[in-house]
């Protein structure tokens, strides 16, 4: 019998990333997904200021910003919000199809040995103590020994079903359609959430010569299964449009609905779900594809601690305790974002008054940071104000010369960071699982998004995704232990 130490279902963004962050820590993957192939669908268009700086904690972010295009506002619900002014490296959006970041994490995944086994579902599973047994089906069925399984095989994951694990939400009141093509007779610039009829249209350049075309109707409810044919997304962006741009040669055509629905476990034993198969929703504010990657990082490094045996089980049930929460934020805003796209005029002197309210920076920045993830504060112990948010990435300089606080993360360790001279502990029973740096800081104040400047700690411990575990501005303060217990694992 094959053996591994994690099997991943899906070889979509969220598997991909979560194999990455696996083989960065030197854990056995199985990577198996059900499709024959990669099918090449363009889906998601971008990914926000929270999943770039993440992506940049592991390098991975060069490689990827020249294919895609700096975009430097969001919305909420079709009103548009500018996001030049928060505090990050990447104050924009950046429009990226999906199809290329599968392909470039798949060839980063891949350079750290994991590679896809197409044609291989997920059939079933037998989990016991130790381990839990996969069943493989396709043309070459198989049976895998894991140490832990994590469904990252989308909405309709076979992971979970397998699992018995509920799906609960809201059904469809809305659908969406779009199609990549060409266009003959193109608008003179971006045409996004134009309202019309029975609900609004978008025309969207992503890449040279190739334009999205979406339309959202609220008067249509269409099955999942429902075929949508060219001239079937042409007659209604039509109508809604009143033109066609001259479209022609489609790339992809596809439709979606607004049903929200989430796991209501991550967990059952070694089962664990990511990505789709954990939560879906309406893809407002283009929020889905960041949820799933962030997903992956959280419960990546997590996982690798465990199976090292550094740290307890209890660390795994943080990822749901963690991430479960945040997702259900995102399913709570995209629903109101649907609710600002109804068509009529009670919902449009909703939109004129939430407009003026999104011009108040309080309010913008509310909106803004949440659609970004740059706001993200996990319940963890402690009383400084970084604790439990992502690290700010400051300028510093270490004995090798000037970086950045991001930058220390790119082995996928924990770091503890000192700064401006303070003594490096001595801290031998954790030494093997840290990386301690000392560092100059190039600023008395940090900011945090949404809760403006601090002080520069003068100590930092950091999770390998860029949270703060725990940060002092006295390098003698009591809780670093306890922190590095519960972060890192038991004192050897």
């Amino acid at each position: 019998m094959e053996t591994t130490d994690v099997v991943i279902a899906g070889a979509g963004p969220t598997g991909l990333m979560l194999a990455y962050e696996l083989r960065l820590a030197g854990v056995d993957v199985a990577l198996v997904d059900g499709l024959p192939a990669r099918t090449g669908e363009s889906r998601a268009g971008g990914i926000h200021a929270r999943t770039m700086e993440m992506l940049d904690q592991r390098g991975l972010l060069d490689d990827l910003f020249p294919l895609g295009r700096a975009m430097q506002a969001g919305h909420f619900g079709g009103l548009r919000m500018d996001f030049s002014d928060f505090d990050t490296r990447y104050p924009f959006t950046l429009a990226v199809l999906q199809s290329v970041i599968e392909r470039e994490l798949d060839r980063h995944a891949t350079e750290l040995g994991a590679t896809v086994q197409w044609a291989a579902p997920v059939v079933g599973f037998d989990q016991d103590a130790a381990g839990v047994e996969v069943e493989i089906g396709g043309p070459n069925p198989r049976r895998i020994r894991a140490a832990y399984l994590v469904g990252c095989d989308g909405g309709r994951s076979a992971v979970r079903k397998l699992a018995g694990i509920d799906y609960v939400g809201t059904d469809a009141t809305v659908t969406g359609m779009l199609a990549d093509v060409e266009l003959t007779d193109p608008p003179a610039g971006t045409v996004f959430a134009h309202r019309a009829g029975a609900g609004d249209f978008s025309a969207i350049q992503f890449e040279p010569g190739w334009y999205r075309l979406l339309v959202q109707r609220h008067d249509l409810v269409l099955k999942r299964d429902a075929e949508l044919s060219f001239e079937d997304f042409r007659a209604n962006f039509t109508e809604l449009a009143g033109t066609d741009f001259g479209m022609h040669s489609p790339r992809w055509i596809s439709h979606y609905g607004d049903a929200a629905r989430q796991a209501d476990r991550y967990r059952v034993g070694r089962v664990f779900l990511a990505g789709d198969a954990a939560h879906i929703h309406y893809p407002a504010g283009g929020q889905g594809q960041n949820l799933g990657l962030q997903d992956a990082m959280n419960l990546g490094w997590k996982l690798a601690a465990t199976l090292r045996g550094n740290a307890s089980d209890e660390l795994l049930d943080t990822y749901e305790s963690e991430r479960h929460p945040i997702a259900a934020r995102v399913l709570h805003n995209t629903r109101a974002q649907t609710a600002l796209g109804r068509p009529g005029p009670h919902t449009d002197a909703l939109r004129d008054i939430m407009s003026d309210l999104i011009d108040m920076d309080q309010v913008r920045h509310r909106l803004g940071l949440m659609i970004s993830a740059l706001d993200i504060r996990y319940d963890i112990k402690g009383e400084h104000p970084l604790i439990g948010r992502r690290v700010p990435d400051a300028d510093i300089t270490t004995a090798a010369g000037a970086t950045r606080v991001h930058e220390l993360l790119r082995a996928g360790r924990p770091v503890l960071l000192m700064l401006d001279g303070n003594d490096l502990p001595a801290r031998p029973e954790w030494h093997d699982r840290i990386e301690i740096v000392a560092a100059t800081r190039h600023s008395k104040q940090w900011t945090i998004p949404g809760v403006g400047e601090i002080p520069t700690p003068a100590v930092v411990l950091l999770r390998p995704d860029g949270y703060v575990a725990w940060a002092s501005e006295k390098p003698d303060a009591a809780g670093l232990p306890e922190a590095l217990t519960v972060w890192v694992g038991a004192p050897a």
